[in-house]
């Protein structure tokens, strides 16, 4: 996920012995079970090798990640230059002290027993680190009966306090939801205008992702001013109803009920944290979620301050201002819990971002910039609900909010004028330039290949500065739409000059249509309907991807010689596409074969005379090689110092090669 900083556990399990030692034997611990959450809920896409051997191998286990300088990943960026000593060392001590206290446990599972031994959901763990120096780590079944003690004597609390004011407790009760609500509402609303808006007026889509600080101006300020305007709303109202209540109840001079209205109304906004914490806490116990911890942090504590330095045991008792005591005390410990928690989250969307376009040009230019600014305006919400309750009566909301308006002034200015770069050499924008050999509409050799080269980004925004700058005749748009198997260039600059060096007719790959079968028995006598013999020539490629259409086909063998690679089952396809991916060595084997079993409604489609010409290609190939013709190494040449290759498995390398089978071959 990055490079450098503190390796992070970010995975565990599924059985809970392997966090259970880590977390009593690492010397300087450090870990969530929040990432954990976000990869299990599919927020994050991404996979890792961990993965493989749980999915795949029911193993349990540790997965630890980096997460410093995470725009890097997967760029020519990403080099050993910028791990620091520290970091390997951090990594160290803390696997050494792991392994001595493993070695020396005499319960150690073995083999599968770790993932069958884990797979009810009281034996999954909840971990946290506190400053990296402790790891607070618990059992769900723990945590369930921690969450519903804590949920069950809240809920009697709330119901004694409102039996306790009757009628206008509830009400009051209902207008500080509301007031939670309109924060909610208007923060996250100021957050996303300006999300919108960003990619109409700025050089780049995304201008902070060189200096994340930027988006504490850019979302965070707005989002805040929110805030303040959607509580001040509730509190304008509260106030109103209390008015009301007030003037039917006591007979008091204006001035003195004036004044408890204001101190009554600020009480109820600072439970209504109380509220919005305990509902949370409550989901996320029904849902199992490990990160509920957080609500839970955010709940007692500052629950606990108020009950002990500002509850009124009478509604007869004058309210009276909140202490600052109630508040450092009540924040205290969530703020030290969470806050790293909540900088890292928003430190790894603004990495994820210069990766975000997965098919480039795919996804809405703002889209990134949404999920940011609506994740920091739900952190603010969420977090300052406390603190602002108290902004009403302390006469700071005019200096708050214009100290708001400068701040988003100031990161505006910055961005607009180029004084603060979207990239840097070092926290590069991703792209990839790739020269294309498309074979695909040749099928039966009817005509020649096309060549040309490709440039593409991941990260949101258009090319045109790029283009600028290398020149080489691209031209960009969304009309030249590429499909490299495993993603699309939506969006993307083609340049068809000198690109016909660098390359041969022997290196694009071939499909050759063997047989065709119909009614074919197997051994044990079922019809296995229509069967398509294919042979593949990859043409010495070592790193290849092979697309399947999963609508027609059903099934398929994948085999080299007499070895079956792929064997015939049930198989999941992805977007209507079974898809293999192969890398080797410089000996690798380059000739398969594939036996293609037809979809039974493909079948009867395949005896219609009538049947209309499909589009869409019975199978997709692309084969890779590592190499630079003499266009693609000039274009490089030219590359801005603001971009970085970007590379992953899925990523065509410098030269491709495409070839396709349509369905009616």
């Amino acid at each position: 996920m990055g490079i450098g900083g503190k390796s992070g556990l970010f995975q565990a399990g599924p059985h809970p012995w392997a966090v259970e030692n880590f977390a009593a034997a690492a010397k300087y611990p450090s870990g969530q079970v929040t990432a954990q959450d976000l990869f299990a809920s599919g927020a994050i896409t991404s996979a890792t090798d961990f993965q493989v051997y749980k999915e795949v191998a029911g193993l349990s286990g540790l997965d630890f990640a980096y997460t410093d300088k995470s725009a890097v990943y997967h760029t020519k960026n990403d080099k050993l230059d910028l791990l620091k000593p520290g970091s390997l060392q951090h990594l160290g001590e803390n696997m050494l002290a792991f392994l001595l206290q493993a070695a020396s446990s005499t319960s150690l599972p073995k083999g599968n027993a770790m993932e069958k031994e884990g797979k009810t959901v009281h034996e999954t763990a909840v971990y946290f680190d506190i400053l990296g120096t402790y790891m607070v780590l618990y059992r769900q079944g723990f945590a369930n009966m921690l969450h519903n003690s804590v949920i069950v004597q809240s809920l009697l609390i709330w119901t004694a306090s409102l039996v306790m004011g009757g009628y206008p407790a509830a009400v009051s009760l209902a207008l500080t939801c509301l007031s939670a609500i309109l924060m909610l509402v208007f923060s996250v609303s100021f957050a996303v205008v300006i999300a919108f808006i960003l990619p109409q007026i700025s050089s780049s889509p995304v201008p902070y992702v060189a200096n994340p600080w930027l988006a504490v101006g850019l979302f965070a300020a707005p989002a805040f001013l929110g805030a303040l305007t959607g509580q001040h709303l509730g509190y304008i109202i509260l106030k109103a109803y209390l008015a009301n209540m007030f003037s039917k109840r006591m007979q008091l001079s204006p001035i003195v009920q004036a004044d408890l209205i204001k101190l009554e109304a600020e009480r109820w906004l600072f439970k209504a944290g109380f509220l919005q914490w305990l509902i949370l806490l409550a989901l996320g116990n029904f849902y199992k979620i490990g990160s509920t911890f957080i609500a839970l942090f955010w709940l007692v504590p500052p629950a606990f301050a108020y009950g002990f330095l500002e509850a009124t045991l009478t509604p007869v008792r004058f309210p009276r201002p909140l202490k600052l005591a109630t508040l450092l005390l009540g924040l205290a410990v969530p703020v030290l819990v969470s806050a790293g928690n909540f900088i890292r989250l928003a430190n790894v969307i603004v990495a994820i971002v210069v990766r975000f376009d997965r098919n480039p040009g795919g996804t809405p230019e703002w889209l990134g910039n949404v999920i940011l600014a609506v994740f920091i305006a739900v952190v603010l919400c969420l977090t300052l609900v406390y603190l602002l309750s108290y902004v009403h009566l302390s006469g700071a909301k005019r200096p708050i909010a214009i100290a708001s308006c400068v701040l988003f002034v100031l990161s505006l200015i910055l961005v607009l004028s180029g004084t603060v770069p979207p990239f840097s050499e070092d926290t590069a924008r991703a792209v990839n330039v790739v020269h294309v050999v498309d074979a695909s509409g040749k099928f039966g050799g009817k005509q020649e290949p096309s060549s040309f080269i490709a440039l593409y980004s991941t990260t949101p925004g258009k090319l045109t500065k790029e283009v600028e700058q290398i020149k080489e005749g691209f031209v960009c748009g969304r009309d030249n739409v590429v499909d490299f198997v495993t993603l699309s260039m939506e969006y993307g600059c083609l340049t068809y000059d000198g690109t016909e060096g660098g390359w041969s007719q022997s290196d694009v790959p071939t499909i050759h249509v063997e047989s065709e079968g119909f009614g074919i028995m197997d051994t044990k006598g079922n019809d296995n309907g229509r069967i398509t013999k294919v042979s593949i020539d990859m043409k010495g490629s070592v790193r290849w991807s092979l697309a399947i259409d999963a609508e027609e086909i059903e099934d398929f063998t994948f085999k080299e010689g007499s070895e079956e690679l792929v064997p015939r089952d049930e198989k999941s396809g992805m977007d209507g596409w079974h898809i293999i991916q192969f890398s080797g060595g410089k000996n690798a084997v380059s000739k398969f074969d594939l036996d293609l079993y037809w979809a039974k409604n493909s079948t009867e489609s395949y005896h219609n005379a009538n049947r209309k010409e499909k589009q869409r290609p019975l199978l997709k190939l692309r084969t890779d090689f590592d190499r630079l013709t003499p266009k693609t190494e000039r274009v490089l040449s030219k590359l801005p110092a603001w971009c970085s290759l970007f590379g992953k498995s899925t990523s065509p390398q410098t030269l491709s090669f495409l070839n396709s089978l349509p369905v009616n071959f």
